[in-house]
């Protein structure tokens, strides 16, 4: 994640070709035909064509600086051939494209895609006259998906605390991905051994010293803090054996354990209630915020990562705060619709509708 770029993209080639080495007898491409491949690439990149785009820059903990300003299938094509892997990478797809691509290859009515992993982005299908970048020709279908690169919006109106502002300057992006750092799984554990390091540093909240463990960034992680969260033993028993197994914080009295249980739930809730706002954004900005004459049309959000699948009480707060942003009537129409690795099978549709070999197979 901080070497060189020979060596990332490498460690990605050669895993491919292990992959392809335990394929079947029957999966192999005929002689004199390539193999074909999507390539998802969750990180910023302005693409210049289908199958190439340069990194603009690295988020979520990805620092190095000889692959900015590259071209990313460049970089993957010459490892590939370092490994003696012959492979033509025929689509370049964002995780959240590809999950929405994977989401309408399934079901026409998905209107848009939001990655709640590690990262967090969203894609949506707008009509190509609302977009004033666009100067080329307008699309046949006069639809255009964006990449809306959510991660990085800022505004003055984020609930922003000095845990948060700490956590940016200390980052390797500084300045840059606020919403990402606010509503993430990379993060949300983060932000709360900020809070604790505080309360044990200016409240005793431990005793008399501070745990030293505490003091280490990205210690406490976000399925560290869920389990806590999720903790339904009368005496917080998971929480008590989480600060002892990760912090070496052996004695926690039953108080102690729910205040850090309600930490947990403070940051949650502001994560999964910013995530919400952002998906209205998304559903009034395409005119789906109201019910037109006795018109049912179903809005589904294709929603992909291990965020939003395995911290079920993010998930249900996201949810129920749709339906209170929205109303009852309007998230009757809204389905939030889990796509498991949708992002990997869009890219394969990408890939196999854009394949060099299509004209000769419809001919």
């Amino acid at each position: 994640m901080t070497g060189s770029s020979d060596a990332l993209f490498d460690y990605i080639a050669t895993a491919l070709a292990n992959f392809v080495a335990t394929e079947g007898e029957g999966l192999h491409p005929s002689p004199g035909k390539q193999r074909e491949l999507g390539f998802t690439f969750s990180f910023p990149v302005r693409q210049t064509s289908i199958s190439s785009g340069n990194l603009i820059k690295w988020t979520k903990g990805f620092s190095i600086d000889d692959t900015v300003g590259e071209d990313v299938v460049g970089e993957l094509t010459k490892a590939m051939e370092r490994v003696g892997l012959d492979m033509r990478v025929s689509a370049l797809v964002n995780d959240t494209i590809g999950t929405l691509a994977g989401g309408r290859y399934y079901n026409p009515d998905v209107i848009a895609a939001v990655i709640l992993g590690t990262g967090t982005n969203a894609a949506y299908v707008e009509r190509a006259q609302a977009i004033p970048k666009w100067h080329g020709l307008l699309p046949k279908s006069g639809e255009m998906v964006i990449n809306m690169e959510w991660g990085n919006f800022r505004s003055s109106h984020l609930p922003l605390t000095e845990y948060d502002q700490d956590l940016d300057v200390e980052s390797l992006n500084p300045g840059e991905q606020i919403f990402e750092k606010i509503i993430s799984g990379m993060y949300l554990g983060e932000i709360v051994r900020r809070v604790l390091l505080k309360m044990a540093e200016e409240a005793a909240f431990f005793g008399d010293t501070v745990p030293p463990k505490l003091k280490i960034p990205f210690i406490l992680r976000t399925p560290h803090m869920s389990a806590m969260h999720h903790d339904e033993s009368s005496d917080l028993r998971v929480v008590g054996s989480k600060l002892k197994d990760i912090l070496e914080i052996s004695h926690t009295s039953l108080k102690m354990r729910i205040a850090i249980v309600e930490l947990c739930d403070i940051v949650a809730t502001r994560g999964a209630r910013l995530s919400a706002a952002g998906i209205v954004g998304i559903i009034k900005k395409l005119g789906r915020d109201a019910v037109k004459d006795g018109e049912k049309q179903k809005s589904v959000i294709a929603m992909d990562g291990g965020l939003y699948e395995h911290y079920s009480k993010f998930s249900t707060c996201m949810e129920s705060t749709l339906k209170e942003l929205l109303g009852e009537e309007v998230s009757d129409n809204i389905v939030i619709k889990l796509s498991n690795d949708g992002s990997g099978i869009g890219a394969a549709l990408l890939a196999a509708s854009h394949s060099q070999y299509l004209e000769v197979a419809e001919s």
